[in-house]
């Protein structure tokens, strides 16, 4: 609603009941103002909270990545060792 649509429902309030029913509409719409504004704090609550539990989720997902990049990796390391110590031991041992 515009500013003159409310003015002009004023007005024609004021002419039908007086302006002692005045305050009755200010509290009634004091009221309506704060419950609006406690609803849209709540969604955006919600909505902050069910963003950070998805950030959360792929903060989880990023290091349960790496974290198996780096058992690979490590995997990969251990299975090289071996060869190497194997060749190691003839250069140090040779057969006659």
């Amino acid at each position: 609603m515009s500013t003159g649509e409310i003015v002009l429902i004023l007005f024609v309030y004021l002419l039908l009941f007086g302006a002692k029913g005045l305050p009755s509409v200010a509290q009634t719409m004091g009221k309506a103002i704060y419950q609006f504004r406690n609803a849209a704090r709540d969604v955006q609550n919600e909505i902050m909270q069910s963003a950070d539990e998805i950030r959360k989720e792929a903060e989880r997902s990023v290091k349960l990545d790496q974290l198996d990049a780096l058992r690979e990796d490590m995997n990969q390391k251990k299975a090289a060792q071996p060869a190497q110590k194997i060749a190691g031991d003839q250069e140090e041992h040779p057969q006659v």
